[in-house]
């Protein structure tokens, strides 16, 4: 209950202050949220499979929006950033889609 109502905090904090995303940011921004995404789909899948571990937990959320921004900084040097951001998110919406698929089996006995 905790977690929700700390996202439901946020959200209401977020759309009453508004915060501006730096120009710099802007193209890191949906990978990184797509990245967190990820983890936390992961982690429900885990609380649901009774193997959640909080160290996993933010290890990977950390090490998903680091990488996944890598990536893409990565691809904007080289001149290929909009094809390596689809990836990014292709990969990452691939494994929210299992994930997913896996709670809905659990939760559904389907």
């Amino acid at each position: 209950m905790i977690p929700a109502i700390g996202l439901a905090i946020g959200i209401v904090v977020g759309l009453l202050l508004q915060p501006a995303v730096p120009v710099w940011l802007q193209p890191y921004l949906p990978i990184a949220v797509i990245a967190a995404l990820d983890a936390v789909f992961g982690a429900v899948r885990a609380i649901l499979d009774g193997i959640f571990s909080d160290k996993v937990f933010v290890v990977s959320f950390l090490s998903n929006v680091v990488v996944a921004a890598f990536i893409v900084f990565l691809g904007d040097k080289l001149g290929v950033g909009s094809q390596l951001s689809t990836g990014v998110v292709v990969v990452l919406g691939v494994r929210i889609f299992s994930n997913v698929a896996s709670i809905r089996r659990h939760l559904f006995d389907a």
